[in-house]
């Protein structure tokens, strides 16, 4: 094995159906989903339905963004000793440069909005993460290359986005990738935040991040070329490969799919062509039918999942494989171990 091995610690998690990572985890374990109408309308005049957080003032763009990411960070941290934010990376995920609506201000203000807001000064090594969906993957690498590679010794992941925009609503709608009475395949827009206090493992009852892996798929939702899944594929390939494992040693599999064919097929060829042995499928967890499509925060919600399976002893195996895609083509894979 040669994988540089790394845990969560403690998450924090945001959505539509709870304001912690416990309740909103064991909602999406009950299948509790909160969708709400927003005040935009479809092509038919009908209100386009979304997953939204319930906060307790009516934030929009940055300073929703702001709140979401302070309440997950306060809920990750809430049972950890103090923290030296003076010594603490912060990984900051978000949307990617090019998503449509995206939010002014996340490039040049976010980060120090959410360390004003908390009251802190993050560290140096702080950075901001653009990668959309894909986002949480590649904290998770850099987080390891800091802990291993800088003497870091914890490093916090947070992740937060939102898709219910006017602007992000419309596209999305005009291009018939909504989910609406006149469209079933498409997704349900969400929002979110998540957090994770990222350190090496300690020993058991954690969820371990053992391999992380990325591709590129040149034939992407919007480019019309035939689907063989290559980028997700190489992405399963890398991550798997560096713990010695194989695509017949995954015991379950949490994904952002949010109901677009597109990906559903991409994640049924992916893990077709890496199969050898094995018979019958693991179990595919798809937190976004609970919590929305939610872009970066969708990844984030998907490692909350895998790690309460874990501490609540449910998971359906020890080993799980996480996997991202995002619509420009990046492709991303965690391989997680339970203990």
């Amino acid at each position: 094995m040669s994988a540089r091995l790394v845990s969560v610690h403690s998450a924090g998690l945001i959505t539509s159906v709870g304001l912690t990572a416990r309740s909103s985890c064991a909602a999406i374990r009950a299948k509790i989903s909160n969708p709400t109408e927003t005040r935009c309308v479809d092509s038919e005049d009908e209100w386009i339905m979304a997953h939204q957080v319930p906060l307790d003032q009516p934030w929009r763009g940055l300073a929703r963004l702001t709140r979401m990411a302070v309440m997950a960070i306060e809920d990750c941290l809430a049972s950890v000793s103090p923290v030296d934010w003076s010594q603490l990376p912060v990984l900051l995920c978000v949307a990617e440069h090019d998503r449509p609506g995206r939010v002014d201000g996340i490039d040049d203000r976010l980060m120090n909005d959410i360390a004003n807001e908390i009251g802190v000064t993050f560290a140096p090594e702080s950075v901001l993460i653009c990668h959309g969906r894909t986002g949480v993957a590649a904290a998770l690498m850099h987080a390891r290359n800091l802990i291993h590679q800088k003497n870091a010794e914890r490093v916090l992941i947070v992740a937060t986005d939102s898709l219910v925009t006017r602007r992000t609503l419309a596209h999305y709608e005009q291009h018939d990738r909504l989910l609406t009475p006149s469209n079933s395949n498409g997704f349900m827009p969400g929002e979110g935040a998540s957090a994770f206090l990222i350190g090496m493992p300690t020993g058991t009852g954690e969820l371990v991040c053992a391999g992380v892996g990325f591709g590129t798929e040149t034939a992407h939702i919007d480019s019309g070329e035939p689907l063989r899944a290559d980028g997700l594929t190489h992405a399963h390939k890398a991550a798997l490969a560096e713990l010695g494992r194989s695509m017949d040693d995954v015991d379950y599999r949490v994904t952002d799919l949010s109901g677009e064919h597109y990906y559903f097929k991409e994640a049924s060829y992916a893990y077709g062509r890496l199969l050898r042995k094995r018979t019958g499928d693991p179990a595919l967890w798809h937190p976004a039918e609970c919590t929305g499509a939610g872009g970066s925060a969708l990844g984030g919600i998907c490692l909350a999942v895998a790690l309460a399976a874990v501490v609540g002893g449910y998971a359906p195996g020890r080993t799980a494989l996480l996997h991202f895609s995002d619509d420009n083509g990046r492709r991303a894979s965690v391989v997680c171990l339970g203990g």
